[in-house]
């Protein structure tokens, strides 16, 4: 018998009793998700805005400060206009260091954490774009929405390869004196826009 073989064979003749796998605990159920979404999001930094449709988008998105004011606008929305940047020619990230402004799209947000799921296909290239760019604005159909992250998984598909990343609010840290700082890191704000009913 070899010495590969010998190990194997008091590795399976000392090997633990197999327990079973815990039971997974359901995700919490909220009565009101919408509400609770809205709470999150807004207490770790981030500012919801209701709007109809793609035109009121339009409107309300211009009427933004950051927007109205930015140099340099990278939109990924089609309803929304960049400015001085066409982000489906973007190959190196470098090219996003001026970007004041990302407008981004997002599949779903869960109320539990008041998280949006952003998919990387829908970034394309430009998946750097929402670390570098001053400002966030995410744009979602307000339907979307799941209770807890249990659900989240269920519902995201990710291509091989290919990557995502849920967001909530813009850039913060309360690393120092465990004060909390808005902007540390990234996006100094971030506005989602829902559009249409809940």
């Amino acid at each position: 018998m070899s010495s590969r073989d010998s190990i194997l064979r008091d590795l399976r003749r000392n090997a633990p009793t197999l327990s079973p796998l815990p039971t997974v605990p359901a995700g919490v159920e909220y009565d009101d998700p919408q509400r609770q979404f809205e709470e999150v999001f807004t207490s770790v930094g981030g500012r919801c805005v209701h709007v109809p449709d793609a035109a009121a988008l339009k409107a309300q998105v211009a009427s933004l400060d950051v927007y109205a004011n930015a140099r340099t606008i990278a939109s990924l929305v089609d309803a929304i206009d960049s400015r001085n940047l066409d982000p489906a020619t973007i190959a190196d990230p470098h090219q996003l260091a001026d970007v004041d402004v990302a407008v981004l799209p997002a599949e779903f947000r869960v109320a539990e954490n008041g998280a949006v799921w952003i998919p990387g296909s829908a970034l394309g290239p430009n998946r750097a774009v929402f670390v570098i760019a001053q400002y966030l604005v995410i744009v979602l159909n307000a339907s979307e929405i799941v209770s807890n992250m249990h659900q989240a998984y269920e519902r995201v598909q990710i291509e091989r390869p290919g990557f995502g990343l849920f967001l909530s609010g813009p850039s913060k840290t309360a690393d120092i004196e465990q004060s909390l700082v808005i902007g540390a890191h990234g996006a100094r704000s971030c506005t989602l826009f829902l559009v249409g009913s809940p």
